[in-house]
């Protein structure tokens, strides 16, 4: 039997899903191991992703200063930011005093660094704390190198980075300038933290944890995903955001997933020739705000297709086009050949975790650093190649702001991950991370031990 801590943790999100859900697995697995959990997300975030408490974990709430509309209320990233640092810092105040005039007072705060005022209410309070970093090793290794005015480009484990295999802050210089400021304000009172949690597994980036741990012990506790699909220890958590009864029904899935609302016209374009024109089934996941930039009357080919496909035209109709899919029920369906991404870590985490071969088509912040890690380090996809030097203007490329991608340049990607010798090799080497990513969180597991020994710690200091 497992042994069972007390204490309660406070757990403060960035209030977006991709922050939001990472943090909220881990606190149910702290919870699974007796300590009490709160997660409290902003007031807008509460109403907008209802979230009901259970016996694992609590929901309260903070404010940002922005309870009507979130962020799309404020005039700038910058404007937000400074606001909930005002607002975030005042509420925490009020709901840490709160919990401490009950029975159940908290005695450790888990904040993400994007939050970094979050550790110095902590202090004043004089609670311990801990920053949980949603990012990989090696981002966080380049961020911390750049904040402190190292090397960014010499990272243990890794060859000489180029430019773009660097996040896009420093590959794009003078790129959303806001955005980098807060990604450098994770590291400005970092070294307060009483610990540093990391959504990765040691063996995964055995080397970066190894250097990056000599100046601030970084503690790997992923990944951070239901334990449904992991390690199944945990009861009744298989929830993962917006989970729905649906199934993945085509062989061979290809899915692609196009996160971010800013993509242009010829990328979708692009994208969708090249994912139809290789011939395999495919799942693809366009958000409703992106519909408009798919070729014209794309949507109607696929369905015409799908009705009238048969055996004897070699079930012509292979695409399928829906707005969102529980990726997780996705990924974990045998079915399910490779999967096309943008990279970001919580997919690229997801996809390691249950196995799938992966193609990398980043787009920005911390993408192009992590498709680099899948093709030449972990060996599980490839990434998407941008030509600099050839100009196209029609449709049927893809083109962002560093280059263009031709449609024969996805349909080889997809080959490669599917067909022949090499994406053998991927499946194995993705089989292998599946495998570690399981023995990490089970008992005895690097992960595992590395979330008892701060909980061990944490029992010690509040006894």
């Amino acid at each position: 039997m497992e042994d069972k801590f007390g204490g309660h943790v406070l757990a403060i999100p960035y209030p977006a899903q991709g922050h939001i859900n990472p943090l909220l697995q881990f606190s149910k697995r702290l919870a699974s191991k007796g300590l009490k959990v709160t997660l409290a997300n902003t007031i807008f975030i509460s109403k907008s992703l209802p979230l009901k408490s259970s016996g694992s974990v609590q929901f309260d709430t903070i404010s940002d200063g922005y309870d009507e509309e979130g962020f799309a209320q404020a005039e700038s990233i910058a404007a937000y930011l400074a606001r909930m640092e005002a607002e975030g810092s005042r509420t925490l105040i009020e709901l840490i005093t709160k919990y401490n005039n009950s029975p159940h007072p908290i005695n450790c705060i888990i904040y993400d660094p994007f939050l970094p005022w979050a550790l110095d209410v902590a202090k004043q309070f004089g609670l311990a704390s801990a920053a949980f970093f949603t990012q990989t090793c090696t981002v966080n290794y380049i961020y911390y190198m750049h904040y402190h005015g190292g090397d960014v480009t010499s990272i243990p484990g890794l060859h000489m980075l180029e430019p773009q295999d660097l996040p896009s802050y420093f590959s794009v210089p003078g790129s959303y300038p806001a955005y980098l400021e807060m990604v450098m304000n994770q590291y400005s009172n970092l070294h307060e933290a009483d610990f540093i949690f990391a959504n990765s597994f040691y063996k995964l980036e055995q080397q970066v944890v190894d250097s990056m741990s000599k100046v601030c012990r970084m503690l790997t506790i992923g990944p951070t995903i239901p334990s449904t699909y992991l390690d199944n220890r945990i009861e009744d958590n298989k929830e993962y955001g917006r989970l729905a009864q649906q199934q993945a029904t085509r062989i061979r899935d290809i899915r692609g997933l196009w996160k971010y609302g800013q993509s242009k016209p010829q990328a979708n374009g692009g994208a969708c020739i090249g994912v139809k024109g290789s011939g395999f089934y495919f799942l693809w996941v366009v958000k409703e705000s992106e519909k408009a930039k798919l070729p014209p009357n794309f949507l109607e080919e696929l369905e015409l297709e799908r009705s009238t496909s048969t055996s004897e035209d070699g079930g012509k109709g292979k695409g399928l086009m829906v707005t969102w899919s529980p990726q997780l029920e996705v990924l974990s369906n045998e079915a399910v050949g490779c999967f096309f991404t943008h990279g970001g870590w919580n997919s690229t985490i997801e996809a390691l975790s249950l196995g799938v071969p992966m193609i990398v088509m980043p787009q920005w912040t911390d993408q192009p650093t992590n498709s680099k890690l899948v093709q030449d380090v972990w060996k599980v996809g490839v990434r998407v190649k941008v030509d600099h030097h050839h100009h196209y203007h029609d449709a049927n490329n893809i083109t962002d702001e560093n280059g263009i991608v031709a449609r024969e340049e996805i349909e080889s990607c997809i080959r490669k991950v599917m067909e022949g010798e090499t994406a053998i090799e991927m499946k194995k080497n993705a089989q292998k991370w599946k495998s570690l990513a399981i023995e990490a969180v089970s008992d005895g597991g690097t992960s595992d031990t590395d979330i008892h020994e701060f909980l061990s710690k944490l029992t010690t200091a509040t006894a």
